[in-house]
């Protein structure tokens, strides 16, 4: 097979499994099993770990001691164990966790912002202010995630402008990358074909990130779109779990170990071992006590592919 000289060569993929993913479940996994599964995500190849989020409790008690797992966790060389924190009291508990990277998340809606984090869009925006203040004196990478930003499950259509326009906002801010979070899964391929030219035509030296769902069945799709304009970073979750609890109709990230799979037919690297991801999902499953949306894991890797399920030459 020869690879689409057009595709990215290789592929950075953040996984959000341990947060996104967890906040999700109705089973609440104990902390040794959070360290367990983000310990088996690093042993699979993942360089980019989201560990949890500095959130009130009382709002999502799935993150509840996400202070205690960056405690125990075996920190790996090369693996970098991120935090998503919504207001500069998030941070400052983030930055005394050793949190490697914070992410600030705010929404390209008022309706959905207010729903997330209870606040307006211009209070989410003074919050990021103090929370890449807090990053800089600390000497960790802030980085900020759009959220909604391919439509909002209460007002619809997100203009194009409105989501660039914040964008600009928090790159003045120091935003290190912008990650655009398809939050309920309202993308398709020619909205992500539509963003992504608005973002180049306004900010050509940029580097994006995208954060799709998988809810109506888009996803991978997306994915292929995105490549094709040059996307190389994505965030996906182990086994396809996770949403968001303060949206309707937001469940199914992309799933990690199916993302990686289809790169690798494509030829395109991701750093990811396969055959140890599939049995991180196993894991997870196990731990969930229920059946994982991913499909790779129930289908196999394909024979085409090389025994390690590295990517095709």
């Amino acid at each position: 097979m020869i690879a689409d000289p057009r595709l990215p060569r290789s592929v950075s993929i953040r996984e959000v499994g341990p947060r996104d993913g967890l906040q999700n479940e109705e089973v609440i996994l104990a902390t040794a099993q959070k360290v367990q599964l983000i310990d088996r995500l690093a042993d699979a190849g993942l360089t980019l770990i989201e560990v949890g989020a500095f959130v009130r409790p009382a709002n999502v008690p799935q993150m509840a001691d996400t202070a205690e797992v960056f405690a125990a966790l075996p920190r790996r060389p090369g693996v970098t164990y991120s935090a998503i924190v919504p207001n500069v009291i998030g941070a400052r508990r983030a930055i005394a966790a050793r949190a490697d990277a914070l992410q600030v998340f705010l929404s390209a809606s008022e309706s959905h912002n207010r729903s997330n984090v209870n606040m307006s869009i211009e209070q989410s925006l003074t919050q990021a202010a103090d929370i890449a203040a807090v990053a800089r004196e600390a000497g960790v990478h802030f980085e900020a995630v759009v959220s909604v930003a391919f439509g909002c499950p209460f007002e619809g259509d997100v203009p194009l402008e409105r989501v660039m326009d914040l964008t600009a906002r928090l790159f003045d801010l120091g935003a290190g990358q912008i990650t655009f979070g398809d939050t309920t899964g309202m993308g398709h391929p020619g909205l992500v074909r539509a963003l992504l030219q608005a973002f180049y035509a306004r900010f050509p030296q940029a580097r994006p990130r995208l954060h799709l769902h998988s809810a109506r069945g888009a996803g991978l799709a997306n994915v292929l779109m995105a490549l094709q304009l040059g996307v190389d970073c994505f965030d996906a979750s182990v086994g396809g779990i996770g949403g968001c609890p303060f949206a309707p109709g937001a469940p199914g990230n992309i799933c990690t170990e199916d993302l990686a799979h289809m790169l690798h037919e494509m030829g395109i690297s991701t750093g990811i071992h396969l055959p140890t991801l599939l049995d991180v999902a196993r894991m997870l499953e196990g731990m969930l006590g229920r059946t994982v949306p991913g499909q790779t894991m129930k289908a196999g890797i394909c024979k085409h592919l090389p025994p390690d399920g590295s990517p095709r030459r």
